[in-house]
């Protein structure tokens, strides 16, 4: 491996305001800086061992596809160059550099903006008992992983123990307010539908995906990461078979491990042997270069 995983980052001993899942949040009053780390989480519990590079392939891949979209609405990056950061990032780029976006603060939006084009996850699941996804009716006869004829959108909301809430589209409305909907849902659709076809065209197909927004100065604002292996099922489209699962670019490999082991899902989860990451670093590189074109980091 290339490099040591960064599972925790201090600035000049600072630590960081927020630290989630995988990011660490630094607050700078009306900025903020969002650093990906390589943290790895599996059944809602971040494993003990971190994945090498993880945290760059998810900023670089956001990169990318903040560029692509750029048209459809706004986003809240500044710079992902360290050169434009305060001087304390500058000073410790190995913790930093390549996995950092200095942004603009926004007022968050308390729903995920989860657009479907394929049927699976949670989405399947609802289908299977009831015939619906976040209660839209759908055509009778789907099977796992079927394409929809058109995509949908089915927001989700947070409880307190992080776990994502399926919604109804006008439940949404009436939390965030239904023109802040109308406009979040319009522009997640659009960004899905582009990035779906510009997956395409390099082999892969884009199932699921979820966005976030805020608001900043009075306009709707994209914000986090976008259409990284962490917010978005991506697929092989030369495997896509329906009635099934589908390979996937992502920690597939970390949660099939953990499947094999006597982990209870209660308590921490056993570190991951060394192939297991190595596995899952080529997969997340893998989705990478396909759908960047780059071949490094």
């Amino acid at each position: 491996m290339s490099r040591a995983a960064v599972c925790e980052t201090t600035l000049q001993g600072r630590q960081p305001d927020k630290r989630g899942k995988v990011r660490d949040i630094y607050d700078l009053g009306d900025r903020l800086v969002l650093v990906a780390t390589d943290r790895i989480s599996a059944f809602d519990w971040v494993n003990p061992v971190g994945i090498p590079d993880k945290g760059r392939v998810l900023t670089q891949i956001s990169l990318f596809w903040f560029e692509q979209i750029g048209d459809i609405v706004k986003n809240h990056l500044i710079s992902a160059d360290l050169a434009d950061f305060p001087p304390a990032f500058q000073a410790q780029p190995e913790m930093f550099a390549g996995r950092s976006m200095l942004v603009r603060k926004c007022e968050m939006f308390a729903v995920e903006f989860v657009i479907r084009g394929y049927l699976a996850g949670s989405g399947w699941k609802e289908y299977r008992e009831s015939g619906t996804v976040c209660g839209i009716q759908l055509p009778s006869g789907l099977r796992e992983s079927s394409k929809l004829d058109t995509p949908i959108y089915t927001p989700a909301t947070k409880a307190t123990d992080g776990h994502d809430i399926n919604i109804s589209p006008e439940e949404a409305g009436r939390i965030i307010g239904e023109e802040w909907n109308r406009k979040a849902a319009d522009a997640s659709m659009r960004i899905y539908e582009r990035a779906r076809d510009i997956a395409a065209e390099r082999g892969i197909i884009l199932c699921d995906t979820k966005f976030e927004f805020g608001v900043l100065d009075g306009e709707l604002v994209l914000a986090d990461e976008i259409l990284t292996p962490d917010s978005s099922r991506f697929w092989p489209a030369d495997q896509y078979a329906p009635g099934r699962s589908q390979p996937s670019f992502d920690k597939q490999f970390v949660r099939d491990y953990l499947e094999t082991t006597n982990w209870d899902k209660n308590s921490p989860p056993p570190p991951l042997p060394d192939d297991i990451v190595e596995k899952t670093r080529e997969k997340y590189l893998e989705a990478y270069r396909l759908l960047t074109g780059k071949k490094e980091l």
